[in-house]
């Protein structure tokens, strides 16, 4: 029997670009908030990204990892792990958007970011936080509410 060999890559795209003093640390959930909302914020279908963040919270690399429909984007904690272990992140921030404009977690959110906490907690990197973008400037934190 033969086994195929496999190669996994990292690849740095050019364009989604954002400039950002390397030096300062992303730390606070209003920060990852507003670098989220200039890419998936005003989405009109709902859009699941990353910020992956070194061991002192700067930023390293981002992703935009699911795109659904109006209301809905299957996701799996797998793809969000792997990427932040192939670009060797500490922690990363995840954000989702919700097109209706309501940023309150649904029970689905809420399972989901304690699923994908418990797996970054053992193979890592860690999640930071989980962060909902509603209308124009509205957003939600997991954290800060508990989760």
């Amino acid at each position: 029997m033969k086994i195929q060999r496999y190669r996994i890559e990292l690849v740095a795209e050019k364009e989604g670009e954002y400039k950002w003093d390397n030096r300062s640390a992303l730390s606070h959930p209003r920060q990852a908030a507003e670098w989220f909302r200039a890419f998936i914020g005003n989405s009109p279908q709902e859009q699941m990204a990353a910020i992956y963040l070194d061991t002192r919270l700067r930023p390293i690399g981002w992703t935009v990892l699911f795109r659904g429909t109006m209301n809905r984007a299957a996701v799996a904690p797998e793809p969000i792990l792997q990427a932040g272990l192939l670009m060797n992140a500490n922690g990363f921030f995840l954000a989702h958007n919700h097109p209706s404009g309501d940023p309150s977690p649904s029970a689905e959110d809420m399972a989901f970011t304690k699923r994908l906490k418990d797996a970054g907690e053992i193979v890592g990197p860690r999640l930071i936080d989980h962060l909902i973008l509603g209308d124009d400037d509205s957003w939600v934190s997991l954290k800060q509410r508990g989760f």
